[in-house]
């Protein structure tokens, strides 16, 4: 039982540390952990930083995707970026997340030019530093090229534990990664099913490719009680 945290267990918010997991989520990740092998939440969140918002003995949490480390020249990379933001978009902020750079822009009264305003800016930073630009919701990140993904972190997580059979859910576009990486694991033989939460902003393509679609958090909540 894999699951996104940011609109998948808790409600799209304005800032990352106002999430707070949807009532029922905690007891219905409790009740899974007896039951299955893994019950994981795959975020790209630090794990220390998720960790007080699960907060439920048993729940597996892989932060940053797995990612250990801090980015080489971290420090002059954050000033950089703070300029150009504060600069092209200064109602975006800046998070240091040390293995990589996140810029949210929800609060922007224009998502659509604040969007292309940052991808613009932020692609030379990138190239600079030897990293990449990765989109969210809401949020464009600079990560290292070679950075695990959801994608890895759930194909690793499942031959670790060698998974016979894997649920992963998920509201976002880097979700789409995870569902991709439950195709090449039924490919060699294992059960999966792909769980899409809707909210305002799900991709339609993470909708399209699902198996199961559920409104929202709370959707996901009831669906995850039915399992236990």
């Amino acid at each position: 039982m894999l699951l996104d945290f940011d609109g998948s267990l808790s409600e799209i918010v304005a800032r990352p540390e106002l999430a707070q997991p949807v009532e029922g989520a905690r007891s219905a990740l409790s009740a899974l952990v007896p039951r299955y092998r893994v019950v994981a939440v795959v975020t790209g969140r630090r794990s220390e930083e998720v960790a007080p918002l699960v907060d439920v003995p048993g729940v597996r949490l892989l932060g940053l995707y797995g990612l250990d480390g801090t980015l080489p020249g971290l420090a002059a990379i954050v000033r950089r970026t703070e300029e150009v933001v504060a600069g092209e978009v200064p109602e975006a902020w800046v998070e240091d997340k040390g293995a990589s750079v996140a810029v949210h822009y929800r609060q922007a009264p224009d998502a659509l030019v604040a969007r292309a305003t940052l991808l613009e800016a932020l692609q030379p930073i990138a190239a600079g530093a030897g990293l990449e630009v990765m989109e969210g919701k809401m949020v464009v990140e600079l990560v290292p090229p070679d950075r695990p993904r959801k994608g890895g972190a759930v194909e690793r997580l499942a031959s670790e534990l060698d998974l016979a059979a894997v649920l992963f859910a998920g509201d976002d576009v880097a979700d789409l990664e995870a569902f991709e990486s439950l195709d090449r694991l039924e490919a060699r033989g294992a059960v999966t099913l792909r769980v899409a939460v809707r909210g305002d902003e799900t991709p339609e393509r993470l909708l399209e490719e699902a198996d199961i679609v559920v409104h929202g958090p709370s959707g996901l909540v009831e669906l995850l009680r039915a399992l236990a």
